[in-house]
């Protein structure tokens, strides 16, 4: 079988897929179509918690990523960092033997004093299959099937991105310089203020099926996350830009639980709306999502979120062992109660 023959096979038997359906029949299932936008430990929370309430879920992830063993793998053999994607193919495994189990085996990282050390076995094997495949959309579709994941996994570019980051006081010797910090690792740890970020090339093209799924949506999340250098690259990419804004499916942006250390210190919730706004002036949203434990401002935030057509939803959404980590039932309820509250009449109501 040639490989172009064996992409349209994958294609076909992809996650979710049936192109053979007009999107009405598609819509019979009680249930709403749903793009979540991100990366790390902030998509994955969303999408634990999404896969609760829809069977027609995409993850569009960022990868921008330069360490660790994504990194590793992306310096060695200049693929597309594997790490973000793999987080987001485990949350969407399911809750039954077979899901937890692949879940844990992709997560897996090996430890030995060699070079294999750190290395996860989920990025080993979609690395793998991009060789073999030579196609990145078709490949995690592959990996999805063989995990049973609930919804399909885009990369948002199909080129490696480097972020960089205007940065007040990056070197504490000089604390009032403005200085150009390269590298998402790198940023995500600055002991300075981040001013803004820009992706390196400035107008990488973004994967076909990612501006598709965000067109054909009914919702589009966007967060939580690490802000600058998860939430905010999506905005960076002119043809994701370009579709969040043209959409006609509503917007939720998710809140995170806390500021994180380094990129986001200091910030309130209402801060991270404007930086949000600074990067995509155009962008509107419909919903922005908060714990109601973390808002201390509410009229504020409300205020900040009216810039973007916004209405705001306070819920409890953080675990209750105190940790700025999501719950993702109870982040399932908030979101499944704003779908219903805010949707348009829909076939899932």
């Amino acid at each position: 079988m040639t490989r172009s023959l064996r992409l349209r096979r994958l294609r076909r038997l992809g996650p979710g897929r049936d192109d053979s359906a007009p999107r009405a029949a598609r819509r019979r299932g009680a249930q709403p179509k749903v793009v979540a936008l991100g990366g790390g430990m902030g998509l994955s929370a969303s999408l634990a918690a999404l896969r609760r309430i829809t069977g027609d879920l995409t993850a569009v992830v960022t990868v921008a990523d330069d360490g660790g063993s994504s990194g590793r793998l992306r310096e060695e053999l200049g693929v597309l960092p594997p790490g973000d994607l793999r987080k987001a193919l485990a949350a969407l495994c399911g809750d039954d033997d077979w899901g937890q189990t692949w879940a844990r085996v992709i997560q897996h990282r090996f430890a030995s004093k060699g070079e294999m050390h750190g290395h996860a076995v989920g990025n080993l094997l979609i690395v793998a299959l991009w060789e073999q495949l030579g196609d990145h959309v078709s490949a995690l579709d592959l990996v999805g099937r063989l995990l049973g994941a609930q919804g399909r996994v885009l990369p948002m570019s199909a080129v490696p991105l480097e972020l960089q980051a205007l940065v007040r006081g990056h070197d504490p010797a000089r604390p009032d310089d403005v200085d150009t910090v390269r590298g998402q690792a790198t940023v995500a740890l600055t002991p300075g203020e981040v001013q803004s970020v820009h992706l390196v090339p400035h107008d990488p093209p973004a994967v076909p099926e990612a501006v598709e799924a965000v067109l054909d949506a009914d919702w589009v999340v966007l967060g939580p996350g690490s802000w600058f250098s998860s939430v905010i690259p999506h905005l960076l990419v002119p043809q994701l830009l370009d579709a969040l804004v043209e959409t006609k499916a509503r917007r939720v942006l998710s809140l995170n639980l806390a500021p994180q250390p380094g990129e986001t210190d200091g910030f309130s919730p209402q801060r991270h709306l404007e930086v949000l706004a600074r990067h995509a002036p155009k962008l509107a949203l419909d919903v922005v999502l908060a714990d109601e434990a973390a808002v201390p401002d509410r009229e504020s935030l409300a205020d900040a979120a009216k810039r973007f057509g916004a209405a705001v939803e306070l819920a409890p959404v953080a675990r209750k062992d105190g940790s700025p980590k999501h719950d993702p039932e109870l982040l399932a309820a908030a979101y499944d109660r704003i779908f219903r509250m805010h949707g348009r009449i829909g076939p899932w109501r």
